[in-house]
Protein backbone atom coordinates (compact mmCIF):
# COMPACT_ATOMS: atom_id res chain seq x y z
CA UNK A 1 0.00 0.00 0.00
CA UNK A 2 1.22 3.55 -0.90
CA UNK A 3 0.62 6.28 1.31
CA UNK A 4 1.44 9.97 1.14
CA UNK A 5 2.08 10.29 4.99
CA UNK A 6 3.53 13.53 5.41
CA UNK A 7 6.02 13.61 8.25
CA UNK A 8 6.76 17.19 9.94
CA UNK A 9 10.44 17.39 11.88
CA UNK A 10 13.35 19.79 12.36
CA UNK A 11 15.63 21.15 10.25
CA UNK A 12 19.04 19.31 10.68
CA UNK A 13 22.10 21.00 8.94
CA UNK A 14 22.52 18.58 6.14
CA UNK A 15 18.89 19.46 5.02
CA UNK A 16 19.49 23.52 5.00
CA UNK A 17 20.55 23.63 1.07
CA UNK A 18 17.53 21.92 0.24
CA UNK A 19 15.07 23.75 2.07
CA UNK A 20 16.48 26.98 0.24
CA UNK A 21 15.82 25.76 -2.67
CA UNK A 22 12.73 24.99 -2.07
CA UNK A 23 12.32 28.70 -1.09
CA UNK A 24 13.73 29.77 -3.57
CA UNK A 25 11.46 27.09 -5.98
CA UNK A 26 7.88 28.18 -3.87
CA UNK A 27 8.37 31.55 -4.01
CA UNK A 28 9.60 32.24 -7.61
CA UNK A 29 5.81 32.22 -9.00
CA UNK A 30 5.79 35.89 -7.44
CA UNK A 31 8.96 37.51 -9.24
CA UNK A 32 7.02 39.10 -11.88
CA UNK A 33 4.86 41.05 -9.03
CA UNK A 34 8.83 43.02 -8.42
CA UNK A 35 8.72 45.66 -11.20
CA UNK A 36 12.82 46.29 -9.80
CA UNK A 37 14.55 43.20 -10.92
CA UNK A 38 17.08 44.71 -7.30
CA UNK A 39 14.39 43.90 -5.19
CA UNK A 40 13.31 40.79 -6.66
CA UNK A 41 17.45 39.58 -6.50
CA UNK A 42 17.40 41.16 -2.94
CA UNK A 43 14.27 39.65 -1.70
CA UNK A 44 15.70 36.21 -3.51
CA UNK A 45 18.83 36.88 -1.15
CA UNK A 46 16.78 37.70 2.29
CA UNK A 47 14.65 34.03 1.95
CA UNK A 48 17.98 32.13 1.37
CA UNK A 49 19.83 33.84 4.17
CA UNK A 50 16.63 32.98 6.38
CA UNK A 51 17.65 29.30 6.90
CA UNK A 52 20.53 30.47 9.00
CA UNK A 53 18.97 33.02 10.87
CA UNK A 54 20.12 32.85 14.38
CA UNK A 55 16.64 34.89 15.25
CA UNK A 56 14.50 31.93 14.43
CA UNK A 57 13.42 29.65 17.29
CA UNK A 58 12.56 26.61 14.82
CA UNK A 59 12.51 25.54 11.22
CA UNK A 60 9.87 23.03 10.27
CA UNK A 61 10.25 20.48 7.44
CA UNK A 62 7.85 18.50 5.82
CA UNK A 63 8.73 15.40 4.08
CA UNK A 64 7.23 12.24 2.52
CA UNK A 65 9.62 9.97 3.55
CA UNK A 66 12.89 10.86 1.21
CA UNK A 67 11.59 14.21 -0.30
CA UNK A 68 11.13 17.93 1.61
CA UNK A 69 8.06 18.96 0.25
CA UNK A 70 7.76 22.16 2.68
CA UNK A 71 9.26 24.29 5.08
CA UNK A 72 7.91 27.02 7.74
CA UNK A 73 9.86 29.12 10.46
CA UNK A 74 9.09 29.68 13.88
CA UNK A 75 9.94 32.88 15.99
CA UNK A 76 9.34 33.98 19.45
CA UNK A 77 8.30 37.80 18.90
CA UNK A 78 7.75 40.35 16.67
CA UNK A 79 11.55 41.42 17.58
CA UNK A 80 13.08 38.44 16.21
CA UNK A 81 10.89 38.21 13.52
CA UNK A 82 10.58 41.42 12.00
CA UNK A 83 13.16 43.54 14.15
CA UNK A 84 9.76 45.43 14.90
CA UNK A 85 9.34 45.25 18.86
CA UNK A 86 6.84 48.55 18.47
CA UNK A 87 4.72 45.57 17.17
CA UNK A 88 4.42 44.32 20.79
CA UNK A 89 4.13 40.32 19.74
CA UNK A 90 5.18 38.25 22.31
CA UNK A 91 4.19 35.08 20.70
CA UNK A 92 5.14 32.91 17.99
CA UNK A 93 5.36 33.83 14.47
CA UNK A 94 5.19 31.77 11.67
CA UNK A 95 7.35 33.37 8.71
CA UNK A 96 7.80 31.90 5.14
CA UNK A 97 5.72 28.81 4.86
CA UNK A 98 6.44 27.09 1.66
CA UNK A 99 5.42 24.00 0.39
CA UNK A 100 7.52 23.12 -3.42
CA UNK A 101 5.15 23.88 -6.53
CA UNK A 102 4.79 19.92 -7.56
CA UNK A 103 3.49 19.41 -4.25
CA UNK A 104 0.85 21.89 -3.46
CA UNK A 105 -2.51 20.80 -2.77
CA UNK A 106 -1.65 17.62 -0.60
CA UNK A 107 -2.31 18.91 2.55
CA UNK A 108 1.69 20.10 3.66
CA UNK A 109 0.80 23.70 4.03
CA UNK A 110 -1.76 22.65 6.62
CA UNK A 111 0.44 19.81 8.71
CA UNK A 112 3.06 22.65 8.90
CA UNK A 113 0.32 25.14 9.75
CA UNK A 114 -0.66 22.63 12.78
CA UNK A 115 2.90 22.24 13.71
CA UNK A 116 3.19 25.88 14.13
CA UNK A 117 -0.06 25.94 16.18
CA UNK A 118 1.42 22.49 18.64
CA UNK A 119 4.59 25.19 19.35
CA UNK A 120 3.01 27.57 20.08
CA UNK A 121 0.64 25.47 22.81
CA UNK A 122 3.92 24.21 23.54
CA UNK A 123 5.75 27.28 24.22
CA UNK A 124 2.49 28.32 26.78
CA UNK A 125 1.13 30.99 23.99
CA UNK A 126 -2.48 31.87 23.70
CA UNK A 127 -1.92 33.43 19.96
CA UNK A 128 -0.55 32.04 17.47
CA UNK A 129 0.40 35.06 14.32
CA UNK A 130 1.39 35.36 10.66
CA UNK A 131 2.11 38.19 8.26
CA UNK A 132 1.48 38.22 4.36
CA UNK A 133 0.65 40.42 1.54
CA UNK A 134 -2.31 40.84 -1.20
CA UNK A 135 -0.12 39.27 -3.68
CA UNK A 136 -0.62 35.93 -1.64
CA UNK A 137 -4.30 35.21 -2.37
CA UNK A 138 -4.15 31.36 -2.10
CA UNK A 139 -2.30 31.32 1.02
CA UNK A 140 -4.87 33.76 2.86
CA UNK A 141 -7.52 32.01 1.80
CA UNK A 142 -5.63 29.07 3.24
CA UNK A 143 -4.95 30.97 6.36
CA UNK A 144 -8.76 32.10 6.95
CA UNK A 145 -9.74 28.56 6.05
CA UNK A 146 -7.57 26.87 8.92
CA UNK A 147 -8.67 29.59 11.46
CA UNK A 148 -6.42 32.82 11.35
CA UNK A 149 -8.44 36.34 12.11
CA UNK A 150 -7.39 39.82 10.36
CA UNK A 151 -5.46 41.71 12.60
CA UNK A 152 -5.03 45.22 11.76
CA UNK A 153 -3.22 46.21 14.63
CA UNK A 154 -0.19 44.45 14.20
CA UNK A 155 0.42 45.17 10.44
CA UNK A 156 2.94 46.87 9.42
CA UNK A 157 4.54 48.53 5.80
CA UNK A 158 7.06 47.23 3.82
CA UNK A 159 8.03 49.75 1.62
CA UNK A 160 4.81 50.98 -0.24
CA UNK A 161 3.54 47.47 0.35
CA UNK A 162 0.96 46.56 3.35
CA UNK A 163 2.13 43.58 5.47
CA UNK A 164 -1.19 41.97 6.65
CA UNK A 165 -1.51 40.46 10.12
CA UNK A 166 -3.16 36.76 10.38
CA UNK A 167 -3.45 36.03 14.22
CA UNK A 168 -4.98 31.96 15.42
CA UNK A 169 -6.24 32.61 18.77
CA UNK A 170 -5.52 29.55 20.64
Amino acid sequence: MVTNQIIIDELVEDEKETVRRLLVESYQQYEHEYTNPHQWEDYLANIKASVDNPDVKKILIAKNNVNILGTLQLFESSEKAYQKPELQIFSPIIRLLAVHPQARGRGVAQELLKAGLHFAKSQGANKLYLHTGDKMQKAIRLYEWFGFKRDQTKEFMNNDILVKCYRFDI
